[in-house]
């Protein structure tokens, strides 16, 4: 018996705007926090938004991190999915995108 795969939109476009704009930033703001060359930012962010091309996972969690997401709500098909990995990641679709401004990726650990 031959397994069917179900064919769906890729959800990355959608989601990648959606968030990006609600943390008010534009593509290239994006683009380059994402450590894409300030030149190329913007229209990247476009093509990855319009689904022209699509970024490689390392990439999309990228820009997750900068957005203040988890890199699978990026990927989540259904909007009460979605939801729900904001909700476990600790992250509001309203609040700011968090900044790192200490440098420094260590984290401590509590005893």
């Amino acid at each position: 018996m031959a397994v069917r795969r179900r064919t769906t939109k890729n959800p990355l476009p959608d989601r990648l705007r959606q968030l990006r704009e609600m943390r008010g930033l534009s593509q290239k703001e994006l683009g380059v926090l994402a450590g894409i060359d300030p030149s190329a930012a913007s229209p990247r962010i476009n093509q990855y938004e319009r689904g022209k091309h699509a970024p490689n996972f390392s990439v999309a969690a990228k820009l997750a991190e900068v957005l203040g997401a988890p890199a699978a709500f990026l990927y989540a098909e259904d909007d009460a999915l979605a939801r729900l990995i904001l909700s476990y990641g600790n992250t509001s679709m309203t609040e700011p995108a968090p900044r790192n401004t200490s440098g420094s990726a260590s984290k401590r650990r509590s005893r």
